[in-house]
């Protein structure tokens, strides 16, 4: 098979971070405007939902050609994506709490600051590494 670009991989990469983070979104949403729950679990139970979509999308097609086994791949996982959600739960506390801003844009501040600065590089190098 031939070895894809850097630049389709980021773009896959993209594509499976954007839906995932729809779905994290969706339920976090959903959990405190719909259900009455407290912001903070809304944005842990969301970022999980969001790593699992992430995973599976991850897995099968951004990074597809990886040659790691399956249960490393989720070892891996488990340890970036819990590194994620502790940092999406810190920030969107902080930015919430003492920064008063709204917990919606807290989220998509620290989503964009946790997918830049965390989330491809790890997953890119460590947990789908080829």
């Amino acid at each position: 098979m031939k070895k894809e670009s850097w630049f389709i991989s980021f773009f896959r990469y993209q594509v499976a971070a954007i839906t995932a983070t729809l779905a994290d979104f969706l339920v976090l949403i959903l959990l405190t405007e719909v259900f009455n729950v407290w912001y903070v679990y809304s944005t842990a139970i969301g970022a999980l939902a969001g790593a699992i979509v992430n995973f599976n999308l991850c897995r099968y097609w951004a990074f597809c050609n990886s040659k790691n086994k399956f249960k490393h791949q989720v070892f891996r996982y488990v340890l970036v994506s819990a590194g994620s959600l502790v940092l999406n739960t810190f920030f969107v506390f902080i930015f919430t709490d003492f920064a008063h801003i709204n917990y919606s844009i807290s989220k998509v501040i620290t989503a964009l600051m946790v997918a830049f600065f965390y989330n491809y590089t790890l997953q890119r190098f460590f947990v789908f590494k080829k």
